[in-house]
């Protein structure tokens, strides 16, 4: 009580931050996707609640990827060499320097040089001391780890235990992250509490005449102290007794001595191929004589003499096979979880018992995690996303904003608003993808998903206005996803009055309108951010990139096929059918510039300046276009394109590019100068499509089965 001090506020208001944010997130992610899995699979989900926790669900992901890598894992085969040297009943055996060999003919040209001269010769003989450290004091994480691997005890119910054992008297608090001993604390007095005990008082009174001495750790949560025996009793029994003799014997243990003994390193060699071999004597067992939970054992070696030289009894090449790792039992799990910041001390245990009683993972053998149905779908299916809600660094970066609320280097309501936000973008994003989440289930639960109809709630949260519709002037252009199929598209919010439309190409897997506005354009156009499938836009764009489609950036414009600042459909309700066709501004600037001189030294000039076909191709500038091939290790290797005749240094150089074959990659657009005679002789065309001359004589255009209007079909209808 002389200790007491006033309350730490950034300690207070970091757990209220942490409690706020739990709920808040929880709360949303495990309403939305409980109701709505409950009626896509209501046969095996119409009464389960699928939980979410920004702790539970990394927890989850280390038991999902660590199955997926033992499914994914390759065996390989290896060889290796070993020799063995018996003498009466002692087999020494020597392991090749170079460990092992995946190439057989390799291992085999040594393994019989070695057989030509299999005389061993004794490099060098190496003796010196070997310690084998006692334990540091112990902390929740390190009683939950032991008591998992050592005793067998669950880590829910080894801290039920401890909680029981702390509220009779016998044990310090149990949820502690410190494992310091403050200097304070009369560590000879706990000692004396255990003299008569028949098991430990002999080592307990070694250890008060050798005087304490704690192997100290290097955490303090200036809260508690490490976990320690403060009453002895002996009349416990069967898990509670456990318990509290790993509590003594630790304790016990980490104030006495290191256990110390002599290393012996053998190093022979055999016709020019190395070997070792390591033997150990034990010469004092000091902390392992009260600690049973290690294991120190003698490992005998013959007395070697440097130069000597001998005939071993054995010399063999064997194979094997690499191995995948083991599952996680509890105890690793738990390793993991303290080691990224998932939770803290206190919590592990519940995490880990939330996903099991959810039935996301279950026990193989009693000890191994599996994930089970559910777990790995939802995993999986998050992923699929784009999303690493099942990794670590979400949470990670929350705790280590919780840690600067401690220290009072950021503020609470800081750490709120940008963790909301965070999250909140993430939810946003998971209810417009969330089939792919069904999908996902689906495969594991060997169930269909039930077709649920969007009911919009998302889309209204995620739509920003990019511009006002160049059609009719007075409503805005937004971006949707479509509703039952993949892809996204620029449509005017004055539905059905105004049908102006631009769709977007299958190469952007995902888009979403920026709080960013365009520096070229004026009038404050909004920036996508655009998520293209892999090495689509190369060379041109990155993967993710965030662009303008408001006609500056004619490069892009082409690609996507898609140009805002002119309407592609009129008031009237008529929407264009040449949709593949399309118009750019040459005189607009162009952002790209620097880009394409970045990747232009990665082609190379061709002799041959003709096209590959009789067109006459030229450039952007109005000039004939050179014929390049691509030189950059890139799956177009080899490939040949047109582009501007002009030097890369030239300021007024274009940015015409252009595939020899005529075929569309998926990441390029051009313009055309069309020789042949057709009514879109001279128009804007991808090189994937020409545009066929249509003749509408005596044939009223085709109308879409859903919304009745001309100009497309009910699959692409923007209703759709």
């Amino acid at each position: 009580m002389t200790n007491l001090g006033s309350p730490n506020k950034s300690i207070s208001d970091a757990v209220d931050v942490r409690s706020e944010l739990d709920l808040r997130i929880g709360a949303a992610f495990t309403r939305y996707q409980t109701m709505r899995l409950q009626k896509v699979f209501p046969e095996v989900l119409s009464k389960s609640l699928i939980s979410y926790g920004s702790c539970q669900f990394p927890t989850l992901g280390f038991v999902v990827e660590r199955y997926k890598d033992i499914q994914n894992f390759i065996p390989e085969q290896f060889w290796k060499i070993k020799v063995h040297h018996k003498i009466e009943n002692i087999d020494v055996e020597f392991a090749w320097q170079r460990i092992r060999l995946f190439d057989e003919i390799c291992c085999r040209v040594l393994y019989e040089r070695c057989q030509e001269n299999p005389t061993a010769f004794v490099l060098k003989v190496t003796k010196k001391p070997k310690s084998k450290w006692r334990p540091v004091p112990l902390d929740t994480i390190e009683l939950e780890k032991a008591a998992s691997r050592k005793l067998g005890i669950n880590a829910k119910e080894t801290m039920k235990i401890a909680e029981k054992l702390y509220s009779q008297g016998f044990i310090s608090y149990p949820r502690t992250e410190t494992n310091i001993f403050p200097k304070e604390l009369n560590l000879s007095n706990l000692v004396q509490l255990h003299l008569e005990d028949n098991n430990w008082g002999d080592f307990a009174q070694r250890v008060l005449n050798n005087g304490p001495s704690p192997r100290q750790g290097k955490k303090s949560d200036q809260a508690h102290p490490p976990i320690h025996p403060t009453k002895y009793t002996h009349g416990l029994q069967d898990k509670e007794r456990k318990v509290y003799e790993y509590v003594v014997r630790h304790f016990l243990a980490c104030l006495s001595q290191d256990a110390e003994g002599e290393e012996t390193i053998v190093n022979i060699e055999i016709n020019g191929e190395k070997f070792l071999a390591n033997g150990l004597r034990i010469i004092a067992l000091n902390y392992l004589e009260v600690y049973p939970y290690d294991k120190w054992s003698n490992k005998q070696i013959h007395d070697y003499n440097q130069g000597q030289s001998f005939m071993p009894t054995g010399l063999e090449m064997i194979d094997g096979h690499t191995s995948a790792p083991n599952l996680l039992t509890e105890a690793d799990l738990i390793s993991l979880m303290d080691k990224h910041g998932i939770g803290t001390d206190a919590t592990h245990a519940e995490h880990i018992e939330t996903i099991k009683s959810r039935l996301y993972v279950g026990l193989e053998n009693n000890k191994y995690f599996v994930p089970g149905e559910l777990g790995i779908g939802l995993v999986e299916g998050y992923d699929n996303m784009g999303f690493e809600m099942s990794k670590p660094h979400l949470r990670a970066e929350l705790e280590a904003d919780l840690k600067k609320i401690c220290e009072g280097t950021k503020a609470p309501s800081l750490v709120l608003r940008e963790q909301i936000a965070k999250y909140k973008e993430v939810f946003i994003k998971t209810t417009e993808q969330v089939e792919k989440l069904d999908q996902s289930l689906g495969k594991y639960l060997r169930i269909q998903p039930v077709a649920l109809q969007n009911n919009g709630q998302h889309q209204s949260m995620a739509i920003k206005n990019i511009r006002k519709c160049p059609a009719c002037k007075k409503s805005t252009l937004v971006l949707k996803q479509k509703t039952n199929s993949p892809g996204f598209y620029v449509t005017c919010n004055g539905f059905p009055a105004c049908r102006n439309t631009y769709w977007l190409p299958p190469s952007v897997i995902d888009a979403k309108v920026t709080d960013n506005v365009c520096s070229q354009c004026p009038g404050g156009i909004q920036l996508i951010q655009f998520q293209f499938s892999p090495r689509s836009m190369q060379p041109h764009y990155p993967d993710t990139y965030d662009g303008c489609i408001n006609g500056c950036d004619s490069l892009l414009c082409e690609i996507l096929q898609v140009d805002i600042s002119t309407s592609r459909t009129s008031p009237s309700n008529t929407q264009s059918n040449n949709k593949n066709i399309i118009t750019t501004n040459q005189n607009r600037g162009n952002a790209h510039t620097n880009i394409n001189l970045r990747v232009a030294n990665h082609f190379q000039t061709n002799t041959n300046t003709q096209p590959l076909n009789n067109d006459q191709v030229c450039c952007q500038c109005g000039d004939g276009a050179k014929l390049l091939t691509v030189t950059r290790e890139t799956p177009n290797k080899g490939r040949q394109f047109y582009g501007c005749s002009k030097p890369i240094s030239t300021p007024d150089r274009c940015n015409f590019f252009l595939w020899a074959d005529g075929q569309f990659s998926g990441s390029t657009h051009t313009q055309l100068n069309n020789r042949t005679n057709n009514q879109n002789n001279n128009r804007h065309m991808n090189n994937s499509y020409r545009a066929k001359t249509q003749n509408n004589s005596g044939h009223g255009q085709r109308k879409c089965g859903l919304c009745k209007q001309a100009g497309h079909t009910r699959r692409n209808c923007p209703q759709s």
